[in-house]
């Protein structure tokens, strides 16, 4: 009976593996290597992480291995998230699933491309979970960014985004409905990858830096590392946008640069981010 049963949970693991890997694609922009993304809607709708999505365009291959031209048409790098848009109709859409309602201790699994392998699959539990991210205790790799994280029936529960003391973190699928939705939030004008510093703090790379926009007026170079706000270091992705929404008047950014910190004040007005730059003592 024993035996019976763990077959039909391998049976049943197989089959959403294949469904999930169908509704999962390869996204490649810029000059990065090969990222991952999700089939979100069935008229051409791909999200996958702001740091896999680095230019207006990218290229989209499908589990078929029919690839298109895609347009980025929302990008937000303060939460990791970007949609991409192909020309396509009657895709298979992956079902999604409501991050709040996971438990610690849960059966996952994520599905990304690492390495250039095609629908790699990687399973384990649930570690932890906030409106913020969604934390497992499963193996990431490069390639596995913007891939889904999905629960034991399949549903799309979060953005697979990197890796943190061991653990994965996604983002949730309830934040990139919020993503999709529109919100206005502040802004920084800055593509962010996010960089483990040590076992407890975590440091969000700036890879490009939007024209006219606050952090270009403020000096922000490309390279710089973002490490917290009015002393607090961030230890989540969200942490660079929930202070910003939290926060008025204006408020210290911390940077490093070539081994020196440097602290930017962002004045947060109306969804609207202002910013200034000093090198702290």
């Amino acid at each position: 009976m024993a035996n019976t049963t763990l077959t039909n949970i391998a049976t049943e693991l197989t089959e959403v593996a294949a469904k999930l890997r169908l509704r999962t694609v390869k996204v490649k922009s810029g000059s990065l290597g090969v990222g991952s993304g999700v089939i979100w809607q069935p008229d051409g709708l791909i999200i996958t992480n702001a740091h896999v999505a680095t230019s207006n365009r990218a290229t989209v291959e499908l589990a078929d291995g029919r690839v298109f031209d895609a347009v980025r048409t929302q990008f937000d790098p303060q939460q990791d998230l970007a949609a991409l848009k192909i020309v396509a109709t009657d895709l298979t859409a992956a079902t999604i699933g409501n991050s709040e309602a996971l438990r610690v201790g849960e059966l996952v699994l994520a599905v990304g491309n690492p390495f250039a392998d095609s629908g790699a699959v990687t399973t384990g539990i649930i570690h932890a979970n906030n409106p913020r991210a969604v934390m497992a205790d499963l193996q990431l790799y490069p390639g596995n960014s913007g891939g889904p994280l999905a629960d034991c029936q399949g549903r799309v529960v979060g953005i697979n985004t990197m890796i943190v003391n061991g653990l994965a973190v996604a983002v949730p699928s309830k934040t990139v409905e919020r993503f999709l939705q529109g919100n206005n939030r502040p802004q920084l004008g800055v593509t962010l990858q996010p960089v483990l510093l040590n076992r407890r703090s975590l440091g969000l790379l700036v890879l490009s830096i939007l024209p006219d926009s606050p952090a270009e007026t403020a000096g922000v170079q490309i390279g710089d590392v973002l490490i917290g706000i009015s002393g607090q270091l961030f230890t989540s992705m969200n942490d660079l946008p929930k202070y910003l929404h939290d926060s008025k008047g204006s408020v210290p950014l911390q940077l490093l640069r070539g081994g020196q910190q440097f602290v930017i004040y962002v004045a947060v007005q109306a969804g609207k981010t202002a910013v200034e730059a000093t090198c702290s003592e």
